[in-house]
């Protein structure tokens, strides 16, 4: 096999050498092809693309002997291989990296498709490999918009995204960045949801690194089978908790992909720097065990010893390929797994938890955007979640870890301003010794409450109700109208993905609170009218914060994340809302502007990295906004020489 620069097309016409001949042993010489694809400055694989081919018969190449007897009878012999083309025969599978002709038009990296201008389509072999006609990048994405914009069904627009990935890169990317709010709940929650129920019925071909039980002892030869080799961002599931939809195994590769199609759109990091991969250790969900379609281990999860000595093999092993200041986010581990994976790995690792971190600070972004509403600080409010997992708990600590920095409060007392329901009701002393881990620094003095309802009205009276249980529609008619009856303006937000999941929808917020909540969602809902009033409501999105803090880390090169990361992270996004987002009533800033936004938070990131010493790239950059801008990858087209 050769394999170049990478990307590759299957050639199997080097395979049809012995079919060539004829039915007498022949003496032949072995054809030699060299391929080279050599960018505008000399190096390999970047931007402008020429290709050398050099394929020469020569005397001096060592002479092979090939014994060919064909199985055809007759008088004729088979000299052009049209009676053995039917056979079967074993192929090696000869690949190729070849920047012209046909694959260059199948290479997603490099492809215009019929933005190839005439003298491009001239000198890398195209004439008649496309229609005539040449047009602009705008004008191939008003073309893709059209054509996506005809599918009724999100899923069958989630797969044409998919689609246009494989088949354009750089196109997708523009479609992407200059329809973000449109495409966003596309390529992302909700609809990757139902992608991932539904991955093993439209799987089409790979989009990441599948790491199974039956890779172990071996995973750093499996990552060696990745073709980029530079990689900065990580992302990796063991797809248990995929957002509210439980454990989806292996099928849960939708979430990674996606993920990182965000952190390229709207981070700007290289697409060929994103590594999406899957640990498959087998799955609990029955439906999918009897599904002829899964595409997993058919077997119960791996748990324990077993468990952790793949995730610790795994750890390492991007380490010893990629380097210390790889970023590997963990996306959609399960309570038990999640917490401990990133206390182990935080000290020893540049490891990031989505769930718990991310969605931390941008809840805790949107609560500071708040306060402009409804006044006061951060200390002076009560705050009530409704679950306690990875990502309530995660939120809780990081006000606590706010109200503590902007106080001097000490944590332990900050803590004692949150509670939290839980399945048993409301988390108190009393409950203790039955609590995990992760629960028990917000087991408060209180007498135990069952009912979020009572802890509402009754018992804590809270100014802020943040819901991350997964469970929809738990934030009842009674719950909204008890918030509104001690609050002017309550704080809700539903943050649970996808929008089945949803604790409450924006039209329910509004119209029991009559108007006067200040709603955030996890998932997207469309602006509400009640009483001749047009609401809309904010989205508490991730995808607001682990780009720009990722491409922070990236610019930094930092080697740990620390907690202040995140608070600055946090208040570099509250800072982005402007006074007429909060006119309309939004505590976030619109999408349209999310790279200029993920940009402010990459400088914020980076110069606490840079003055808590985690920082290795020096000397710092003066001005580190315009120094992001400056990385951040963009999907406009090259000129190919």
């Amino acid at each position: 096999m050769f394999s170049l620069n990478g990307t590759s097309f299957t050639n199997n016409s080097l395979s049809g050498v012995s079919r060539c001949l004829t039915q007498s042993s022949r003496r032949v010489s072995a054809p030699m092809v060299v391929v080279a694809a050599v960018s505008s400055n000399g190096k390999p694989g970047d931007g402008s693309v020429s290709v050398l081919v050099e394929n020469a018969l020569t005397e001096s190449a060592a002479p092979v002997e090939m014994e060919v007897k064909s199985t055809v009878t007759g008088g004729v012999q088979d000299v052009y291989g049209e009676d053995s083309a039917t056979e079967d025969q074993s192929i090696t599978p000869w690949t190729l990296s070849v920047a012209s002709g046909f694959s260059l038009l199948r290479n997603p990296h490099y492809n215009k498709g019929l933005a190839f201008s005439e003298r491009e389509r001239d000198t890398h072999y195209l004439c008649g490999l496309l229609p005539p006609v040449v047009i602009s990048h705008d004008l191939q994405v008003k073309k893709m918009m059209n054509s996506i914009r005809k599918y009724d069904v999100p899923l069958q627009r989630y797969m044409a995204m998919m689609d246009l990935q494989e088949m354009n890169e750089r196109l997708f990317y523009k479609l992407l960045i200059d329809n973000v709010e449109e495409l966003l709940p596309i390529v992302y929650t909700p609809t990757v949801g139902e992608a991932c129920q539904k991955y093993g019925s439209i799987f089409r071909r790979p989009q990441g690194l599948f790491i199974s039980l039956k890779e172990k002892g071996k995973i750093h030869e499996v990552l060696k089978n990745w073709p980029e080799k530079k990689i900065q961002v990580i992302v990796v599931t063991d797809g248990e908790r995929i957002l509210g939809l439980g454990d989806l195994g292996c099928q849960g590769m939708g979430i990674p992909v996606g993920k990182l199609s965000l952190y390229t759109a709207l981070g700007g990091i290289r697409p060929s720097a994103c590594l999406p991969v899957t640990i498959d250790v087998g799955t609990n969900n029955e439906n999918l065990l009897n599904d002829e379609f899964y595409i997993g281990l058919r077997q119960r999860r791996a748990t324990g010893q077993e468990y952790a000595e793949l995730l610790d093999e795994f750890m390492y092993a991007v380490k010893q390929n990629y380097g210390e200041k790889v970023l590997i986010q963990f996306e959609d581990f399960a309570n038990h797994n999640a917490f401990d994976l990133l206390a182990k790995y935080g000290t020893s690792h540049l490891v990031f938890n989505d769930d718990i971190q991310g969605t931390a600070s941008v809840v805790l972004a949107g609560l500071m955007a708040a306060l402009n509403l409804v006044g006061g600080s951060l200390s002076e409010h009560t705050f009530l979640f409704l679950g306690a997992g990875e990502a309530g708990t995660g939120i809780a600590e990081l006000i606590a870890l706010e109200m503590s920095k902007q106080t001097g409060i000490p944590l332990e007392e900050t803590r004692k301003k949150i509670w939290m329901v839980d399945s048993k009701g409301l988390i108190v002393k009393s409950r203790m010794e039955m609590l995990q881990h992760f629960k028990r620094p917000w087991a408060h003095d209180h007498e135990p409450v069952q009912e979020l309802v009572n802890a509402v009205k009754v018992s804590i009276k809270p100014t802020v109700l943040i819901g991350s249980s997964g469970a929809g529609r738990t934030f009842t008619k009674e719950v909204v109208q008890a918030m509104a009856t001690f609050n002017e303006k309550p704080i809700i937000f539903a943050l649970s993905n996808p929008t089945s999941q949803s604790e409450c929808t924006a039209e329910e917020a509004y119209s029991w609170s009559e108007g006067r909540a200040i709603f955030a969602s996890g998932s997207p809902f469309a602006p509400v009218e009640y009483n001749g009033k047009v609401y809309a409501s904010g989205q508490a999105n991730n995808a607001y914060i682990f780009p720009g803090f990722g491409l922070g880390l990236i610019i930094s090169g930092a080697i740990r994340v620390h907690d202040d990361m995140l608070l600055v992270a946090s208040e570099a996004l509250a800072e982005q809302v402007s006074q007429e987002n909060f006119e309309k009533g939004l505590i976030y800033p619109p999408f349209s502007n999310i790279r200029k936004i993920s940009a402010h938070i990459a400088a914020k990131v980076a110069a606490k990295a840079y003055e808590l010493g985690l920082a290795t790239r020096l000397p710092q950059p003066k001005d580190l906004v315009a120094y992001a801008e400056s990385c951040m990858y963009s999907p406009a087209y090259r000129s190919y020489r």
